[in-house]
């Protein structure tokens, strides 16, 4: 009997992966998986004991969330794990693992002594291409956790931005977006890591060159609650005053106004403006609006 192995993985892990027939016909329990032997042959299926896999070395991934692993032990004390953990054999009753760290953490928590799994042959390049593809692709990896090991498939396995997209089945503009999220100050990174702001309001905050007025920008997003929209005309706000100006020294805003109209700015939505006159202070404010309705949205946050 021959069993065709269907995978839900992406275009780059099928690719090293290598979808093929498996013949367990030699080596099957009654559910048909191979139990374990003590060879096992790569590209089967078998039944392995827990302790003998080891964790992936190239394990991008560092949070797994502690509920969500406990509801998938629930599952696999009533029903088995259901999908096979993937991984390659080191020496007769040693494994290590390849991906599925997560299927093997609740497995362990269940109190499971073996699991079923594909043996595969793998180097470590390929061990570390599998494991950051696999967790690229899943759709709760946060923006930095996907930054980190796209940068890690980059300077480990030798590969070009072009190159690195074709295996993760992305453009290389989203390549270099991620990667961007890197150069962003620690204190941001984790603020993206733990979604207190979005993939969305860190591109705007890559825009902002120096690390002070990013920090700025990131402390009004999370105080605020601003949106990506609003981030943005914060930014564009502060990019404005940041080109150089014909006018004299004196006449431009110090930090203080700048402040002032950046916390304006945020209030309204839209960029505003203070035109200081002389050096006394005096001056105007100024709010632009793009429409009857704009002005009319602007008119009832001053109570008009």
């Amino acid at each position: 009997m021959a069993l065709q192995r269907k995978t839900g993985l992406g275009k780059g892990l099928g690719a090293l992966l290598q979808s093929e027939d498996i013949d367990v016909s030699k080596n099957t329990g009654s559910n048909g998986i191979a139990k374990e032997s003590p060879g096992a042959v790569a590209g089967s299926i078998n039944f392995i004991k827990v302790e003998q896999i080891a964790v992936n070395p190239f394990q991008p991934r560092t949070d797994f969330d502690e509920q969500a692993l406990r509801e998938l032990a629930d599952s696999i004390l009533l029903q088995g794990l259901i999908q096979p953990i993937t991984v390659r054999q080191v020496s007769k009753n040693e494994y290590q693992l390849i991906s599925g760290e997560r299927r093997l953490r609740a497995s362990k928590l269940a109190g499971v002594a073996e699991i079923p799994a594909y043996v595969r042959t793998a180097n470590d390049q390929q061990m570390l291409e599998m494991a950051l593809i696999e967790n690229i692709q899943r759709e709760n990896l946060n923006a930095i956790e996907v930054a980190l090991s796209f940068h890690r498939m980059i300077e480990e396995c030798n590969l070009k931005q072009e190159e690195l997209g074709e295996r993760v089945s992305k453009n290389r503009s989203t390549v270099t977006n991620y990667l961007r999220l890197l150069k962003l100050p620690p204190a941001i990174q984790a603020g993206i890591r733990d979604g207190e702001i979005s993939m969305g309001h860190a591109r705007a905050l890559i825009n902002v060159g120096e690390v002070d007025k990013q920090l700025y920008v990131y402390q009004e997003i999370v105080e605020k609650g601003l949106s990506v929209r609003m981030t943005e005309i914060l930014v564009r706000n502060i990019q404005e005053q940041s080109k150089p100006k014909k006018a004299p020294v004196g006449k431009q805003l110090d930090f203080q106004y700048q402040k002032i109209e950046d916390d304006l700015a945020s209030r309204f939505s839209t960029r505003v403006r203070l035109n200081l006159k002389n050096s006394k202070g005096k001056g105007a404010i100024e709010i632009p609006f793009d429409s009857e309705d704009d002005l009319s949205r602007i008119l009832e946050l001053l109570d008009w």
